[in-house]
């Protein structure tokens, strides 16, 4: 699976999250820590399921509830039009 931004959503990095705003909208997002790891990391072309076996790693969570987490994060920005994904 792949993840990027739509054209028209920006991302700017703070020091412990991401914001991500949506330039027709004029609204943006804050991502906490744990989202902005997650939406970066997908940015960067990196395995969803590994994402979350990391996240599980590194957190006191199952990688069963780390993928459930990750697939509902996705889907809200989706419904919020703010990424687009595909599946190769």
């Amino acid at each position: 699976m792949s993840v990027r931004l739509r054209e028209h959503v920006s991302a700017t990095d703070t020091t412990d999250a991401l914001i991500l705003l949506d330039g027709r909208a004029g609204r943006y997002w804050q991502l906490n820590t744990t989202a902005a790891i997650i939406v970066r990391a997908l940015l960067d072309g990196t395995d969803p399921a590994r994402i979350a076996q990391d996240l599980a790693a590194a957190n006191p969570v199952s990688v069963q509830q780390a993928s459930a987490d990750l697939r509902a994060l996705l889907a809200q920005l989706a419904k919020a039009n703010l990424i687009e994904t595909a599946t190769p």
